[in-house]
């Protein structure tokens, strides 16, 4: 019983620099980009969000994104979008740590090879689900949450598109890359998730 609660402890402590990797991702590596009375950003938070999810699972992962990228937004400027930051970076983390440690068992011995290309996929299937669940969520948010007018809020949808794309595959590429150099080192450790 003693080892299961020390290993939850590392868990926690791990999820928790990840939010605080999240919160630094989006506060300080940001490139905010004026759009009319709103802003949107290029930023690297996803990229510690999918990395969260694939080091310490979907839940714990999930959770370290919303935190941490929900306190970045409460933070800086962005703070009418902490609530829909919040629900999506969680969704983000569960689909990445569902395909990632439930459907290709990433936390098992398996070749390089496969890793990368499990890490790319796990990767690709939290950032496509974002790049269109956070127009529509924000299109939603905007419109019977904030008030904003429809035509509006359909024109801030479209060009946050274009910045979530971006964002997503800047996400894909260097989570996993970081994810498949830090591995062996976990592997060693025993942390992995």
């Amino acid at each position: 019983m003693k080892k299961d609660n020390s290993l939850l402890v590392k868990k926690l402590a791990q999820a928790g620099l990840l939010a605080a990797l999240c919160y630094i991702g989006f506060a300080f590596f940001r490139f905010d980009i004026p759009v009319g009375p709103e802003k949107t950003a290029f930023h690297f938070g996803n990229v510690f969000c999918v990395l969260a999810a694939l080091l310490v699972g979907g839940v714990l992962g999930g959770l370290s994104g919303a935190v941490g990228m929900t306190i970045a937004d409460l933070t800086s400027g962005y703070v009418t979008s902490a609530p829909k930051t919040f629900f999506l970076k969680l969704c983000i983390g569960l689909i990445v740590g569902l395909v990632a440690h439930k459907i290709f068992k990433l936390n098992e011995a398996h070749s390089k090879k496969y890793v990368l290309g499990a890490t790319a996929c796990a990767s690709a299937a939290g950032m496509v689900f974002n790049i269109f669940a956070d127009p529509i969520v924000g299109y939603f948010y905007k419109t019977y949450i904030l008030g904003v007018p429809q035509e509006i809020s359909a024109a801030l949808a479209k060009i946050g598109s274009i910045t979530t794309s971006v964002n997503a595959v800047i996400a894909i590429i260097c989570a996993t890359l970081f994810y498949v150099a830090l591995r062996p080192a976990l592997k060693k450790s025993g942390l992995m998730a």
